[in-house]
């Protein structure tokens, strides 16, 4: 018996569907910083990178998202500084926070990333039309938000 993908993909379960996608916006964000060079990242650096070159959230609230434990969050920010991604220092205002901020390499990291998810969904645009990929956006925001502690 013959199936196409698109069958098989009609059956799978939500979660299987966005952890696909997921993975189809990593590999896009791999081959990206591979033409750059920096295929050293470790699996969570383009998320913390991309999060860090974009907003202003704080640290904290990135490694949060990720659900790793802070000696792995500890771990994580130590490679990506050791690979010359990102900078640490302590805040001027509290001493006992840490601040972090790309550098040269980790800013150009943080535009490529930016580019290829830009460019999947500039694809997924021209292939689906904008509405389609707003409802997606906001599907997901809701279940993002619903799930999220109550402030």
């Amino acid at each position: 018996m013959d199936f196409s993908q698109d069958d098989l993909i009609e059956g799978w379960p939500l979660p299987a569907l966005l952890r696909g996608a997921g993975a189809a916006y990593g590999s896009a964000i791999r081959r990206a910083l591979a033409e750059l060079g920096s295929d050293d990242l470790p699996p969570s650096g383009p998320y913390v990178i991309g999060a860090v070159g974009q907003t202003t959230v704080p640290l904290g609230a990135i490694i949060r998202q990720l659900g790793i434990s802070k000696q792995a969050a500890g771990q994580l920010v130590d490679t990506l500084v050791v690979r010359g991604y990102l900078t640490r220092s302590s805040d001027p205002t509290d001493r006992r926070r840490l601040v972090i901020h790309l550098t040269e390499r980790g800013e150009a990291a943080a535009a490529l990333i930016r580019s290829a998810v830009e460019g999947m969904e500039a694809d997924l645009r021209a292939r689906l039309g904008t509405e389609p990929v707003l409802a997606a956006r906001g599907v997901l925001a809701s279940l993002i938000h619903s799930r999220l502690p109550d402030a």
